[in-house]
């Protein structure tokens, strides 16, 4: 089930990115974050009091343990997203994305060194540096025919993106134990919620909220229900699995991501780049099948 449950929010995670990338055209990014963490929100508090019985017993029955790396976990993924999407708003989608999914191959290692996940540990590290190896292969500066290569202003926030991203997943596995993962994703994201809307105020761009035209509005939402769903099948994989495959599935959603981009936006990969996504995927299902 967690194998399924992993698959299952790689392919909402892929919609998420070309849904957001339509929904940031003309729209800040930082307002973007904001809305879509609101849609995540009340996404995920409608799943947690469908799924747990008894909310406040069990939001007291939470250790402040849990609650400190659910918090921790919610500001790492805070940070992701906003990077993430400043990159997205400026860098294409085929080059923005293999980099945030790096951050598979350093969650990896993470869970072997702090959760003991050695099962198969030879097969782990050899996908892990096959899976870093594709993605070097591309993010390759590739030209396009008649348009002017862009800039690497997408780089930095992309690479920030993949670290925070790694972070989120380990405290969150740290987080949620003894604690329903429907919950969890709730709690989290009342944490990205404050942050993302602090960073708005803070950089005084609560006015940008208004200008966002409808169009945007409703791709930053249905960007937000994908991100939402994605969120709970992966959460669910986290607590029930093991971190080290689970973050190498949802990576998988670098397969829906390009070939919507592919679809949306006329996004061509290159021979190189092909290759090195045909490295990712085979690597990542040789650690599922062994998992």
């Amino acid at each position: 089930m967690w194998i399924a449950a992993a698959v299952a929010s790689a392919l909402f995670a892929g919609l998420t990115s070309i849904l957001a990338k339509c929904g940031i055209r003309n729209t800040d990014s930082d307002v973007a974050t904001a809305i879509r963490t609101l849609v995540v929100l009340v996404f995920a508090w409608v799943m947690a009091l469908i799924t747990v019985p008894d909310v406040p017993a069990a939001l007291g029955a939470i250790s402040a343990r849990s609650y400190v790396f659910l918090a921790l976990s919610g500001l790492a993924t805070g940070g992701s997203w906003i990077c993430y999407f400043k990159a997205l708003s400026v860098g294409d989608v085929n080059k923005v994305v293999p980099i945030d999914k790096s951050s598979a191959a350093l969650s990896t290692l993470l869970a072997i060194v702090l959760f003991g996940e050695t099962s198969h540990l030879a097969v782990k590290l050899v996908a892990t540096v096959a899976i870093l190896a594709g993605t070097l292969m591309m993010i390759e500066r590739r030209e396009q025919t008649g348009e002017a290569v862009s800039g690497t202003g997408w780089l930095v926030p992309a690479v920030l993106s993949a670290v925070f991203a790694a972070l989120t997943s380990i405290l969150a596995k740290v987080g949620i134990e003894g604690v329903d993962s429907n919950l969890a994703t709730a709690l989290r994201t009342c944490v990205v919620l404050v942050m993302a809307w602090l960073i708005v105020a803070g950089r005084g761009k609560l006015p940008l909220v208004r200008e966002t035209s409808g169009r945007e509005l409703a791709f930053l939402v249905a960007s937000g229900l994908a991100t939402g769903a994605s969120w709970l099948c992966y959460y669910y994989a986290v607590q029930t699995g093991q971190v080290s495959v689970v973050v190498q599935l949802d990576k998988l959603s670098i397969l829906v991501s390009i070939a919507f981009s592919r679809l949306a936006f006329g996004e061509r990969l290159s021979r190189r780049a092909a290759v090195g996504l045909a490295v990712i995927v085979l690597a990542t299902a040789a650690m599922a099948a062994w998992a």
